[in-house]
């Protein structure tokens, strides 16, 4: 006999096993990745680049406008050492210039996650999710993609607060 569930922040589905990888400058989305976490049990995994980004939000975003010009595929300091044995990805990242930082495209490209189901999720300033899903859909076309979630980060890091974790066990159970 199953278990019955008690909490009311169970998702609607079984994920199977998740990771949830995530990139953070500021903590934002580690914050959302690690909501994300509390509700659906899964490993963690930060992506992190060899070459580092400026402190200031400026010269960062004017460095990740050039990456993304370049089509640069920054080398991630870490890998996942055994993707194949998850069943469910949890893709977190800022959006920088309408989609991924270029560290996802570099994962991506090594991990093709083809038949798992993928899950975006970013923090924004006001541009959501941008092109970031029709970026994840084409590096992914043999993955499930699921509704995503965009929450504002920004210096005020409404991310970070009770009521985006509320929004993100809402949009859990919508899944």
């Amino acid at each position: 006999a199953s278990m019955p569930v008690s909490s009311s922040a169970a998702p609607g589905r079984n994920f199977g096993r998740v990771l949830i990888a995530y990139y953070s400058r500021t903590g934002n989305t580690r914050a959302v990745a690690e909501a994300i976490r509390s509700i659906v049990p899964g490993d963690l995994f930060e992506l992190k680049t060899t070459h580092s980004y400026p402190a200031a939000y400026r010269p960062t975003t004017d460095q990740a406008k050039r990456e993304q010009e370049e089509n640069f595929r920054p080398t991630l300091a870490a890998d996942v050492p055994d993707i194949d044995r998850y069943d469910t990805v949890f893709l977190g990242f800022p959006n920088w210039w309408s989609t991924m930082p270029m560290a996802f495209f570099t994962f991506l490209e090594t991990h093709r996650l083809a038949g798992k189901t993928v899950v975006p999720f970013c923090t924004h300033e006001g541009s959501r999710l941008g092109a970031s899903v029709d970026d994840i859909r084409r590096l992914c076309p043999q993955a499930k993609l699921l509704e995503g979630i965009a929450l504002r980060g920004g210096e005020g890091g409404y991310a970070k607060t009770d009521a985006a974790r509320t929004e993100v066990a809402s949009w859990l159970r919508r899944l």
